[in-house]
């Protein structure tokens, strides 16, 4: 029998493998982001502009249909950081991009 460090769970007041209870607050920590059709987004996914975006401060429109590589996640589940020609710290609301 092995010997392993247990914790006490706040929520459901047991006490814990400390493995367990760390693996069950990581996803509970971990945030969905869907596009707009429900698909699950996750870090360096493709994604495409289901509408025409103007980009503020930038003066330049993103055209329906545009291609988006390599998005990653930013804790929120509205919006995705990614990277585009010419406009740095481009964050994008989810509900405007569809998986690809």
């Amino acid at each position: 029998m092995q010997d392993d460090d247990y914790a006490y769970d706040e929520e459901s007041g047991d006490w814990l493998p400390a493995a367990e209870l760390a693996a069950r607050r990581a996803s509970a920590a971990r945030v969905e982001v869907r596009d707009s059709v429900g698909n699950l987004l996750a870090d360096g996914d493709q994604v495409t502009l289901i509408k025409d975006l103007e980009v503020k401060g930038a003066g330049q429109t993103l055209k329906r249909g545009t291609l988006i590589r390599s998005i990653r996640l930013t804790g929120d589940p509205q919006e995705i950081d990614c990277r585009f020609e010419g406009i740095k710290g481009l964050v994008l609301r989810a509900e405007f991009v569809r998986k690809r």
